[in-house]
């Protein structure tokens, strides 16, 4: 791609906005103006240069992407979201660990959309984030790998298994040979639920936490520095879940289920 074209998409508010716009399928020319709130006078000389350039094509009165055109804003609309994803939480992103999300994922950031940064009360700090725990109750099931042991795991865990959530437990060995000393009654007790599965993951992974839910995603990493501040990133959108889930399947491909203890 030459630079005039990258100038053509980037440079112009009006014509990033009209191209993703069309890439939901042709539109006429009222559409484009009611939808972008954009007058005739400002749009024809945008859609005139993209014809120019072919990324879009006029067939009658609707306007539409040409191959080329979708195939660029296909990369572009990821590109896009990618950058939306880290300024809205760039302190937060520039000193994490990415490292250690798989690169598939990595390359996905840009899924996980609007997201909202929990850092945790410091009159609370012992306790789960307030807003994290009312949402696993509201969830139908609950999928959760965590990196660190906390304490509260235990009774929330026990609670929403006794309501009858599906949970589905992944642990690092040295979390799950934490929690079956500190709280063996409680494991064995989760364990006992038709609707709990735990599972062992063999590798130190260094993801802090990862819980995703059919309400929400929330994901932990570790600073590249200093020690786990317990800040988390909560995200509700559809693609932000189905990013944690396929995450989450990824994680448990190596995993081995828990018998018993």
């Amino acid at each position: 791609m030459d630079s005039a074209l990258l100038n053509l998409i980037f440079f112009s508010e009006k014509r990033k906005d009209l191209l993703l716009f069309l890439k939901t399928g042709p539109k006429t020319l009222e559409e484009i103006k009611e939808t972008l709130s954009i007058t005739s006078v400002s749009i024809l000389p945008q859609l005139k240069k993209l014809k120019e350039k072919q990324l879009i094509i006029q067939q009658n009165k609707n306007y539409e992407l040409t191959l080329i055109g979708k195939v660029i804003i296909e990369k572009m609309e990821s590109f896009i979201d990618t950058c939306k994803l880290f300024e809205e939480n760039f302190e937060y992103w520039s000193e994490r660990n990415l490292q250690e999300i798989p690169i598939p994922f990595r390359k996905r950031l840009g899924e996980l959309g609007k997201c909202t940064l929990k850092k945790p009360d410091l009159n609370h700090m012992f306790e789960l984030n307030r807003e994290f725990v009312v949402e696993l109750f509201k969830s139908d099931y609950v999928f959760s790998f965590v990196a660190y042991f906390h304490p509260a795991f235990a009774s929330v865990y026990t609670e929403l298994a006794e309501k009858g959530t599906e949970i589905a437990f992944l642990l690092t060995e040295k979390v799950f040979q934490r929690f079956k000393i500190d709280y063996r009654e409680v494991l064995i007790k989760l364990l006992s639920f038709n609707n709990v599965k735990m599972f062992i993951h063999p590798d130190e992974i260094k993801i802090a936490g990862l819980t995703v839910t059919d309400r929400f995603l929330l994901l932990s990493l570790f600073p590249k520095k200093g020690h786990f501040d317990r800040e988390s990133l909560m995200c509700h959108e559809a693609k932000s879940l189905l990013w944690g889930k396929e995450l989450f399947d990824y994680l448990l491909e190596k995993a081995k289920e828990v018998e018993k203890v």
